[in-house]
């Protein structure tokens, strides 16, 4: 078994001058700065205050979840010999709040629209998302179901 390193800097530019000495005075704002990457300007869930323009991290579970999941279908697919032509998708991820502020991610359906040469066998194309479960860094990682709802697009 091989282990992975994966990292990323995180750097807070929300100090507004007096760092948190209220609650109310500073921005939920920062930076994701990967070496050699585009810095990602993130704020928090506009739910909490954060800026609506600006990712939040849970804009980016559900992203990562939602790409992992694209990637090693087209890989399957290709293995499977299903020839995909275009991947889209519109992921939902659905959080509660608890009353004391603690929060959580409860389900996520991925909705992927996939478009294929007509003629494919749907049945096989389908049948590529019930394997991704198994394989899929981040779907293998989080808590909390995955399912999907995908539509299929022959060209």
């Amino acid at each position: 078994m091989a282990q992975h390193d994966y990292t990323a800097r995180v750097v807070w530019t929300g100090n507004r001058g007096e760092g948190t000495a209220s609650y109310r005075g500073y921005d939920r704002t920062w930076n994701v700065e990967t070496p050699g990457k585009p810095v990602i300007h993130c704020s928090n869930d506009p739910l909490l205050g954060g800026d609506p323009t600006l990712h939040n991290p849970e804009d980016m579970l559900i992203a990562a979840l939602s790409a992992c999941h694209m990637l090693w279908y087209l890989h399957l697919a290709s293995d499977a010999g299903i020839a995909v032509q275009g991947y889209s998708d519109d992921p939902l991820a659905v959080g509660e709040t608890e009353k004391s502020g603690a929060s959580r991610f409860l389900r996520a359906v991925l909705r992927p629209e996939i478009v294929v040469p007509a003629g494919t066998d749907l049945d096989k194309a389908d049948a590529v998302h019930h394997e991704i479960g198994k394989v899929c860094f981040i779907a293998r990682s989080v808590n909390f179901p995955v399912s999907y709802e995908a539509r299929y697009v022959t060209a």
